[in-house]
Formats: structure tokens, sequence, C-alpha cells
């Protein structure tokens, strides 16, 4: 096929072989992100408990999810044209509303967060449908469905945000739920039916970029957070090799992912005969673990940084192991539905973490830390070495 579309002014022009680029106002648009997950890592620090993580998780949740969609979106909307660049700066401006709201989601801001990211989701949903009418007929009923299915999630946004305390927080998690669940069954609707991943035809090398760039973006925050911590502190030897540590796990996160994994990930969905289903699971469900793990590393590196010696706390503890563990298991799982086997380096990595657990109660924050920083770049050479012996 020479075009994807034959009509349809606002939509992609796909040529055959062909890598369409992400283009700069998809980069631009990005940035709201790098803000939104600095939030995140920030409001995780200031209330470490098992309330805070839940909630942290549950904004990520979210912040994933409103990116993810408009990745979607933009593989489909020609992002050069006026229209969709312009739908794009609406985005962005909600987005940034979300980030500012975003500490206090659960508290005074709620409303602002669950207003703006219902406006977000139901206007780049009805563009989209409005977009795809007489072009593509199949995405055109599934987009359909899906702003069906944002209607009723987006009630329980605005009745949770106009609640308090755990009520809102079970209204926001069963709006959340009902988001998530869609593409696993196809947004399915009475009457409707529901979609087929071949109706979802992404161009698999833009997608896989676009996922790959968010993972460069929560690894990028993760090097503003260590170096504005590390900035602080006098230049000692212990302080040195901290930050000499937190340079290092980001260094082997980006190399357990980008050495091999991502731009095999690339072909594999590129000339997958269902890209749809690859995008759906490796992308839009499994790649929210790994920027998960990145967060949680970085909170790890922070609170090393800021005190590295003595006895190692609990929420110390929980970071530095969660982080690698959530890493390792989300490429473990990409890399099972994009390469067809789950890597023994990987495996070996989330055993030696769990053999590591013990020893936060005898191990200063500094050494603990260092343990697991060892085990990522174990894993990453590790992976390096087996797969130059493949090619050899």
């Amino acid at each position: 096929m020479a075009k994807a579309q034959k009509s349809g002014a606002l939509l992609r022009e796909r040529v055959e072989h062909q890598h369409a680029r992400v283009s700069y106002v998809e980069l631009f648009f990005d940035l709201v992100f790098v803000f939104a997950i600095t939030q995140i890592s920030h409001t995780l620090i200031e209330h470490f408990s098992v309330l805070g993580l839940a909630q942290a998780a549950f904004l990520l949740g979210a912040v994933w999810w409103i990116w993810i969609y408009t990745s979607w979106v933009t593989n489909w909307l020609d992002p050069e044209r006026p229209p969709v660049r312009i739908l794009l700066f609406v985005l962005m401006f909600l987005g940034l509303v979300m980030s500012c709201a975003l500490p206090e989601a659960f508290g005074t801001t709620g409303l602002a967060f669950a207003g703006a990211y219902v406006t977000a989701q139901l206007v780049r949903s009805v563009f989209t449908m409005v977009s795809l009418r007489g072009a593509s007929p199949a995405n055109y009923r599934n987009f359909q469905r899906i702003t069906i299915w944002l209607v009723c999630s987006g009630i329980f946004w605005i009745v949770g945000g106009l609640s308090e305390g755990p009520l809102r927080f079970g209204l926001w998690l069963i709006a959340l739920g009902i988001e998530y669940v869609g593409p696993a069954v196809g947004f399915r609707v009475l009457r409707l039916g529901r979609s087929l991943t071949s109706d979802w035809n992404v161009e698999g090398g833009h997608f896989a970029e676009r996922c790959a760039l968010f993972i460069i973006i929560a690894l990028g925050e993760s090097v503003i957070m260590t170096g504005a911590t590390a900035a602080k502190l006098p230049p000692t030897a212990v302080n040195l090799t901290a930050f000499l540590n937190a340079f290092l796990s980001t260094v082997a996160m980006w190399w357990i992912y980008f050495h091999i994994g991502a731009e095999r990930a690339s072909q594999h969905i590129a000339h997958s005969e269902d890209p749809g289903r690859i995008a759906r699971i490796a992308y839009t469900y499994l790649h929210v673990l790994l920027v998960a793990g990145i967060i949680l590393v970085a909170v790890g590196d922070e609170l090393v940084i800021a005190h590295p010696t003595g006895h190692t706390d609990g929420r110390t503890a929980i970071a530095v192991l969660a982080g690698p563990a959530f890493y390792l298991l989300g490429n473990l799982l990409f890399k099972r539905i994009t390469a067809g086997w789950y890597p023994l380096s990987h495996l070996a990595g989330l055993g030696l973490l769990a053999i590591l657990t013990p020893a936060w109660t005898v191990l200063p924050p500094l050494g603990f830390s260092l343990a697991a920083t060892a085990i990522l770049v174990l894993v990453a050479a590790w992976e390096a070495i087996s797969l130059r012996t493949k090619e050899a």
C-alpha cells in the first residue's frame, strides 16, 4: 500500500517501508510530562508511606494514560497539520494544569486535577473521532466506543473530585480502572460491539520511538533529581561515591532498555501483522512498569545522596529495592512480548534483588544502594555479552 489512508485531511500519510519521524511538536508536548514526573517524584519523597506509594502509583497511572492515549492519536493524525497542533497545545495546557494540581490532588486541588484530566481525555477523543469520520470507518467506530467509555469514567473522576478523603480515592480508582480495562476488552459497547486490534493500524516504528522517548524523559528526570540534590552537598568522598552510584544506576537502566531491546522491539512491531496488539500489550500497559521503576530508583538515589551513612530506614530500602525490581520486571515482560523469550539476565537480577532484601537491616544506605546498582550493572553487562556471543 502506498498510503494507509486515502482521504482525511488531518491523517498522516504512510509510505510502505518508511518510518514516520517524531515531530518537533510531539517532543514539545512531551516537555509537560518532564514536569509531571518530577512532581510525582517529589510528592512521593514528601509522603513516603503505604498510602503515599499507592497515591503516587495512581497519579503515575493517570499521567501515563493521558500521554499514551495522545501517542496513539498522533500515530494516526498528522501533528504538522495546524488543527492537530492546536489540539496538542490544548492538551499541553491541560497537562500543565494537572501537573500543578498533582501534589495536592488528594487534597485541595482534586477537582482541578480531575477536571483537567477529563477535559483532556474527552477533547482529544472527540476531536479524533470527528477527524476519522469518512477516512477510517473502523477507527471512527473505535473512537465512538472510546468516547463512551471516557464519559463513563469521567463521571467517577468528577464526583471523586467533589468528594474528600478515602471516598475520592475510591471513586478515582474506579475511574482509572474503567479506562485501563477498556483497551483489554476492546472498548465493548452495547449495540456498537467491540474494537479489534487489527483495526488499530498503528505505524509501529513511530509508536515504539514515542514510548522510547518517554523512557528518556523519565531517565532525564532521574538525572535532574540526582544533580539537584548532589549540588547542594559538599564534595566529600562519601557524597561523591553516592553521586557516582546514582549516575551508574541511570546508565545501567538506559543500557538494559536501549542497548538492543528498544530497537529490536521497534523492528518487531513495524513488521507485525497485528501491530495494534503489540502496541496495546508491550507499550500501552507494560511501559508504565518501566517508568515506575525509574521514578523509584530516582527517589532512592535522592534519599541515599541526602543521607548516605547510618541506619537504612524502611522507605530508603523500599525505594532502593523496588525501583530496580519494577524496572527489571517491566523489561522482562516487554522483551518476552517483543523478542519471544524471558531474558535470563533479568530473571537472575530479580533473584539477586530478592537475596539482597534482608541486607537493608545491616548495611548503611549507600552500601545497600551500591549493591542494588551493582545488580543493575551486572544485568546490563550480562545481556550485552550474551547478545555479542549470539551474534558471533
